[in-house]
């Protein structure tokens, strides 16, 4: 990674520093000595990777979320791309405006972020300028309540009001929903709810690495541990964090166990490294089977949310080309 940005308390911000070049020194020994986590990985991308799965898993074992926040939030690895837009918070559902100064699009996203729904930091905020900029389309990204202090349905409640204040303003055919991770998770039960309630559909949904069952299904969910910064124990705890009490149950929490016929076109794309790999595949299938409109993209080479590496990976500005005709055409891609 090109450049880091350090936030909050000078203690976390040194342990973060002291944690990354850790990794670093390590990773660089070990591809000297000739062994890499894969073969067509460099140093420095897997120095990215191999950080912020030690930031996630320093985070949820920390005493409390609100720690843990702070401590995933204390130093943010960036790409050098540039993103020429501008931020505006909005209050009323509380959120942010992500604005491109060169506007190309007639769409309005609604993106939900990822964070597997209990971080909102500076990665996320970033990933959402990345989306206006390469879209060229303004970006509304809800500050939705997050776990494991607002369990479901909070998260289902704060997206369909987003909804309702978005489709105020722009009608719904003009609206593309997007989310990454537990975004895309969100993003997918989105439809649901709006089918339960008799609402209007988006033009399309798009999911990025989206996480479709909230419980164990794949051998990639640990298989792919030692490629991917989310790890399959993560997944798992951000689904007892989700549902504590088993009250709702996975299938009626999890995208997988929906039908999607008739609802919004689904564009989604994931990593073949990636942990959440074989259930994005298996969500896919399900609803191609049974009749949905859905494309699927797949890069062999990358880990979880790998958009957001940008220029620095070829499959990455590959992605984010097919993500921004996508959302400016509102059609669903040539898979």
């Amino acid at each position: 990674m090109a450049r880091l940005r350090f936030h909050g308390p000078f203690l976390l911000r040194l342990r973060s520093f002291r944690a990354i070049t850790r990794i670093a020194l390590a990773t660089y020994c070990r591809h000297a000595a000739g062994r890499r986590i894969a073969p067509d990985w460099d140093a420095d991308f897997e120095i990215g990777v191999r950080f912020w799965r030690h930031q996630f898993t320093a985070a949820l074992r920390a005493p409390d979320a609100a720690y843990g926040r702070q401590l995933f939030d204390s130093l943010q690895t960036e790409t050098d791309d540039r993103y020429d837009v501008s931020s505006a918070p909005c209050s009323n559902p509380p959120g942010d405006w992500y604005r491109p100064n060169e506007q190309r699009s007639d769409t309005t996203v609604l993106h939900f972020h990822g964070g597997g729904y209990m971080f909102h930091g500076g990665i996320s905020r970033r990933h959402a300028a990345m989306l206006a900029h390469h879209c060229g389309a303004p970006v509304f990204v809800p500050d939705y309540r997050l776990t494991p202090e607002h369990p479901h349905p909070a998260q289902a409640e704060d997206a369909l009001n987003a909804w309702r204040y978005l489709s105020a303003l722009v009608p719904a055919d003009k609206i593309v929903v997007t989310g990454d991770s537990a975004g895309g998770h969100m993003a997918l039960m989105l439809l649901q709810t709006l089918k339960a309630e008799g609402l209007p559909q988006p033009a399309l949904c798009i999911g990025l690495s989206p996480w479709t069952d909230i419980g164990h299904r794949g051998e990639s969910l640990q298989d792919n541990n030692r490629f991917d910064l989310v790890q399959g124990w993560m997944a798992l705890q951000f689904g007892a964090y989700l549902d504590p009490e088993d009250h709702y149950g996975r299938e009626a929490l999890s995208p997988f166990h929906h039908d999607y016929v008739d609802l919004a076109p689904i564009y989604i794309q994931a990593g073949g490294r990636e942990v959440l790999r074989d259930m994005i595949v298996d969500f896919v299938e399900a609803q191609t089977a049974r009749g949905a409109r859905i494309a699927f993209d797949l890069w062999p080479d990358m880990p979880h949310n790998f958009q957001a590496y940008d220029s620095l990976k070829p499959s990455s500005s590959a992605a984010l080309v097919k993500l921004a005709r996508s959302i400016q055409t509102r059609l669903l891609p040539a898979a």
